[in-house]
């Protein structure tokens, strides 16, 4: 497979790891997988009654993505499917992946736990690869997505 695949070692029922977005070796994922994976978020008949999805690259990416609704009149998709792999700076680079700066440098500029930060070098190389994106977690303005609540959604990995 290619870099930007999921590589999957079957070791028995239920059980696998993944090179990316490993869920501590089980197949059916309960929990976070590990970092760097490419997210699809969403939630569902929230305010105004309205969904809200995006696609975030803040535990980094690990596989292109397309999210867009198929109903409802609500035509405005998102998708992320740059060469991000290819391209990564060196010290974010991970087998299969890119890592985010946070998970790579643990510092509050990188992960915002003081709850005030802004864009970084590294977070504008994924916003300039995928401007939909979320690239660092105060991103809202430019990454939050809405359709009316009861609209379908369509999710592709590698586009």
């Amino acid at each position: 497979m290619g870099p930007n695949r999921l590589q999957l070692r079957r070791v028995g029922s239920g059980r696998g790891r993944c090179q990316t977005g490993d869920c501590g070796g089980v197949l059916r994922c309960t929990g976070y997988g590990q970092p760097p994976n490419t997210l699809a978020e969403y939630a569902l008949r929230q305010f105004n009654n309205l969904d809200f999805f995006d696609i975030s690259l803040v535990d980094g990416f690990n596989v292109p993505m397309d999210f867009s609704p198929t109903s409802n009149g609500c035509t405005r998709g998102i998708r992320c499917t740059a060469d991000i792999n290819g391209q990564c700076p060196a010290q974010l680079r991970a087998p299969g992946g890119c890592n985010n700066p946070c998970t790579v440098f643990k510092t509050d500029q990188y992960c915002c736990n003081s709850g005030s930060c802004g864009p970084t070098d590294y977070s504008r190389f994924f916003k300039n690869r995928c401007p939909d994106a979320y690239s660092y977690p105060k991103d809202d303005k430019t990454s939050t997505f809405t359709c009316p609540s009861g609209t379908n959604y369509k999710v592709v990995f590698c586009p």
